[in-house]
């Protein structure tokens, strides 16, 4: 498996990043959440913007998504304190995916980790030029 990573050179990059990794796990920390208890969406919001500070807007189409994909499916559950609520559980297809996505974030993960450790036992050995001395070279 092989993963590319395009360098924008933009200052903003670690926002950038920390934002495309979270929209790229969204589905696996969800599938993860229902694998463990089937939950509605407000209940999968909160423990997310909990956990990787993801806005509570974004789970809803990612909901539909999920049930139109057939990785998850809806039953509606009585509330004593207002309207019936709709919960999600996994469906076979959504265990499977979740197995899948599982093994695609650990392999990814170990290939990051590669690369840092490689950029650290490099680093030790040589200093990292700053961008004004990189910028001096060009």
């Amino acid at each position: 498996m092989r993963y590319l990573f395009r360098i924008t050179g933009d200052d903003e990059l670690p926002e950038t990043i920390e934002i495309q990794l979270k929209k790229g796990v969204l589905t696996l920390c969800v599938l993860a959440l229902l694998n463990r208890s089937d939950s509605y969406a407000y209940e999968i919001a909160s423990t997310l913007s909990k956990a990787i500070d993801m806005g509570e807007g974004t789970i809803y189409p990612l909901m539909r998504r999920m049930q139109s994909d057939g990785q998850v499916e809806t039953y509606l559950v009585e509330s004593a304190s207002g309207p019936s609520r709709k919960y999600y559980r996994l469906t076979d297809a959504g265990r499977r995916a979740l197995e899948t996505q599982t093994a695609e974030w650990r392999a990814f993960v170990v290939a990051v980790e590669g690369v840092l450790n490689a950029d650290a036992a490099a680093g030790a050995a040589a200093p990292v030029a700053t961008t004004e001395e990189r910028g001096a070279e060009q």
